[in-house]
């Protein structure tokens, strides 16, 4: 899923290209995508496209007359821009957004259709698709502080809850986590003041770094089909499992839930211990290795 700078990216993309534009056609072509019936689809045609916004993972197109198309990507939505007479893609084209300067395609891979579409009019129905996180990049070390405590979850839960931060999922939380070096597992009531401040000042680094990177990789250009990924080369450990940790080379390590996982390095944030993956741990029951130590005898005995 698209998160804060994969979503940060497009935005600025897409306010370079259609900022100041008249939005000339809107193309749905899945039922499942447009979650909205007031106001109706014929509704924003014609206007002009006033800014493009980031609403913790939507992306915004702000119109005329106080409306909104807010799109949620979900895991496997993604934007294509199309110069004019570029042929469109097929079967995964969700919708079509046309404007004198091009084409915007919102596309979606596979079959599971989640990505949403909600065309809104007015500032306050627009924020009442906000959960209302905290802005980390935003916000001070108090408010993070604060958001951080409000309750008691594990860290990997609460940065990823929209509820109490904007715009992080699985894989950026992974990044944090390991730059802070603390387990996804430990409890927000039980960490020390100290390790609260690490967490804030790796949340803004690990975010600020991507952004910026990506602002350096793409440039000008609009990202291209599967360069907007949950899976980067430069991660330290986010869908990195096996590989060995770029700060001590330990073989990074991963707890599995649903259609989600959660990696993380045993030696740099859990103190050497292994944490049990549920579909594992009641598989091998006490052979279920604790420490890297007993993982690497495990390994060698295969």
């Amino acid at each position: 899923m698209p998160e804060l700078p994969d979503v940060t990216i497009y935005v600025e993309a897409l306010q370079a290209r259609v900022a100041g534009r008249v939005l000339r056609s809107l193309q749905i072509a899945s039922p499942f995508l447009l979650r909205t019936v007031e106001p109706p689809v014929e509704s924003v045609l014609g206007k002009r496209v006033l800014e493009v916004r980031r609403l913790g993972k939507r992306v915004v197109l702000a119109l005329e007359e106080e409306l909104f198309l807010a799109f949620h990507l979900m895991i496997a939505g993604r934007f294509r821009w199309l110069p004019p007479g570029a042929k469109r893609p097929g079967k995964i084209a969700l919708a079509l957004l046309g404007f004198e300067s091009g084409t915007l395609v919102l596309t979606e891979a596979g079959s599971k259709k989640r990505a949403a579409l909600h065309i809104l009019r007015g500032e306050a129905a627009l924020a009442r698709l906000d959960a209302g996180g905290l802005e980390i990049l935003e916000a001070d070390a108090a408010a993070f502080n604060a958001a951080l405590r409000a309750e008691s979850h594990t860290l990997k839960r609460a940065l990823t809850d929209p509820r109490l931060f904007s715009g992080i999922g699985n894989a950026y939380s992974d990044e944090i986590l390991h730059a802070a070096r603390l387990s996804p597992v430990a409890l927000t009531s039980r960490i020390s003041a100290a390790e609260v401040q690490r967490l804030y000042v790796a949340s803004r680094t690990t975010l600020t770094m991507w952004i910026d990177n990506l602002r350096r990789r793409f440039g000008a250009r609009f990202p291209g089909p599967g360069e907007i990924t949950a899976f980067r080369p430069g991660f330290a450990v986010h869908g990195r499992f096996g590989q060995p940790c770029p700060v001590c080379g330990t073989a990074v390590q991963r707890i599995r839930y649903a259609e989600n996982e959660t990696n993380y390095c045993p030696t740099c944030q859990t103190g050497g211990r292994v944490l049990a993956d549920r579909s594992l741990s009641r598989l091998l029951r006490e052979d279920w290795p604790r420490t890297v130590e007993e993982l690497e005898e495990a390994t060698k005995r295969k």
